[in-house]
């Protein structure tokens, strides 16, 4: 008995939000009655389609040792700190647009400790930027992070269409958090050898997982995002079985649970009647929903406010700058903040994360001025 308790500790630490969710559930329902046929009306299955492709997709690119190589490639031709620094968080931007955030950090942070073996390296503040450059470089892509594909799924807008849309706060998000790395990063010399270890490269899985990833999202585009994940997962159970293992298939249920409890909560009467007066408050959606992000994270955010605004851009770039700022904000940060494992990394990484929240949104605010307050508005159904 004594041995499950600390097993069953684990699993509470790191399945926290699935807990939370299902102990909701009981209450919400309780609050606002529903047939089961309401409750599924609730989840958005192009968006959980999307996602389960998404995720086995990208864990087969993960597991083909592809990215490894190519951040080993990156890493070990570079002798300083800062230009280190740079190095990897330009890298975990660029793949947290193409393979998600949280799988981009599976793959640098992993890197960044091995690196840490090899000589002297500031760990704790390296993962914080990566962390937080994760934030910065899915925010410009559909499929970057899983607000975004909600959203883009949600809007009906093309994949290039909501790239470009998306591509400014982005930018801005980006370019404060490279703007600060001089501040966190010496310019000391640094002799570096190769970390050891690299995965084996798996031609045959690389060659099949890059070849999918654009065919799935161009079946995703064109509105057939459930039966293109049932053809890729058929696909891998037949071909590559072992990648199946390796995806966090209990996510999805975390995202049919995040659909039900915040399409109830927001059925409340008093949250329906007062939602609407916040978003006429300065800044509306777009503000709001980088303040929410802060109480309750982005995804569930933008899940949660998305029937309330048609202006699906001011919501985008509102809850992916909430990403910064407190740690709920995304989970990438949370990931992050849990394969570090450093004492005291909590505190220093609000240190930076806060004003970087502030610096962002007053971007944000900034280049929706500049836009002279054109919005981008829902062609599907919200």
């Amino acid at each position: 008995m004594t041995a499950r308790m600390p097993a069953l500790g684990r699993w509470l630490r790191a399945e926290w939000l699935f807990v939370l969710l299902l102990a909701l559930f009981p209450v919400l329902i309780i609050l606002v009655p529903s047939k089961p046929s309401d409750l599924a009306a609730l989840i958005d299955w192009k968006t959980i389609g999307a996602l389960a492709g998404l995720m086995v997709l990208s864990r087969a690119l993960e597991a083909s040792g592809l990215i490894d190589r190519a951040g080993r490639f990156v890493v070990v031709r570079l002798h300083g700190e800062r230009i280190l620094a740079t190095a990897m968080v330009a890298f975990a931007a660029l793949l947290s647009a193409i393979v998600t955030n949280d799988v981009a950090l599976f793959v640098t942070i992993p890197l960044t400790l091995a690196l840490a073996r090899l000589i002297p390296l500031p760990v704790g503040r390296l993962v914080i930027f990566q962390a937080l450059a994760v934030n910065a470089g899915s925010a410009v892509s559909p499929v970057g992070n899983p607000q975004n594909l909600f959203l883009w799924q949600l809007s009906g807008a093309g994949f290039g269409e909501f790239l470009m849309v998306m591509l400014p706060v982005s930018a801005a998000m980006f370019a404060i958090l490279l703007a600060l790395i001089p501040f966190a990063f010496a310019r000391r010399r640094l002799n570096l050898a190769e970390p050891p270890g690299p995965l084996p490269l798996q031609r045959g899985l690389m060659i099949t997982a890059l070849g999918a990833y654009p065919a799935f999202l161009v079946l995703v585009n064109a509105g057939l995002a459930v039966p293109a994940a049932g053809i890729v997962i058929a696909f891998f159970a037949i071909m590559h079985r072992t990648v199946l293992r390796l995806v966090d298939w209990p996510l999805l249920l975390v995202f049919v649970l995040m659909f039900i409890n915040l399409g109830l909560f927001g059925r409340l009467p008093v949250i329906a009647a007062s939602l609407p007066v916040a978003m006429e408050m300065p800044g509306g959606v777009f503000v709001l929903g980088a303040l929410v992000s802060q109480v309750m994270s982005n995804v569930p955010a933008a899940i949660f406010l998305a029937p309330f605004t048609e202006d699906w851009q001011a919501l985008a770039w509102g809850v992916n700058i909430g990403g910064f700022g407190l740690a709920i904000g995304s989970l990438a940060n949370l990931i992050a903040l849990r394969l570090a494992r450093e004492p005291g990394l909590w505190r220093e990484f609000h240190l930076w994360s806060v004003p970087i929240f502030g610096l962002s949104l007053a971007a944000g605010t900034i280049l929706m001025a500049l836009a002279g307050g054109y919005t981008f508005h829902y062609t599907g159904q919200p």
